[in-house]
């Protein structure tokens, strides 16, 4: 299956099943598809692009986008939910997203264009596999909360 096979089932039914090359499930799902009863609030919001920030989270300091934009290890990053919001997993006001540089998957989230939500599944009726590695799941993933004023803490390093 190529990308362009899984943008269409993406497109189609909002929600996308693969198994990466850790054998882990992850699911895929669109913001509009994305629902509070039945999806994980522990769901990472997946970007390929600093400029989609602006459609989950506030505006961030120059200091934030720069570590965001820079950072070499995959990181998970905890920051205030956007006012444009509307749909998603939020706990308490606060989200958690992350840019995603390596190859493959940076290449799935260009073709799909917007943001998805990543959830971890136990299950292991997959739509797709791939050899992949998906680079959260790599032993050295950082979480840091970034405030849109610029203040800075790492929660995990």
């Amino acid at each position: 299956m190529e990308i362009k096979d899984i943008i269409n089932i993406l497109k189609e039914q909002g929600r996308l099943k693969v198994k990466e090359g850790h054998g882990k499930v992850l699911e895929f799902v669109s913001l509009e598809r994305w629902n509070k009863d039945k999806d994980d609030q522990e769901g990472i919001f997946l970007i390929f692009d600093v400029f989609q920030l602006r459609s989950i989270s506030e505006q961030f300091a120059d200091v934030s986008l720069d570590i965001i934009e820079f950072a070499t290890k995959p990181t998970v990053y905890h920051t205030i939910k956007g006012r444009f919001l509307h749909n998603g997993p939020v706990q308490e006001g606060k989200i958690k997203f992350s840019l995603i540089k390596k190859d493959f998957w940076n290449k799935l989230l260009f073709s799909y264009g917007q943001v998805l939500i990543l959830n971890y599944l136990e299950d292991q009726d997959v739509d797709f596999e791939t050899k992949d590695f998906f680079p959260l799941l790599s032993a050295g993933t950082k979480e840091m909360f970034l405030s849109p004023d610029g203040d800075i803490k790492i929660l995990k390093g």
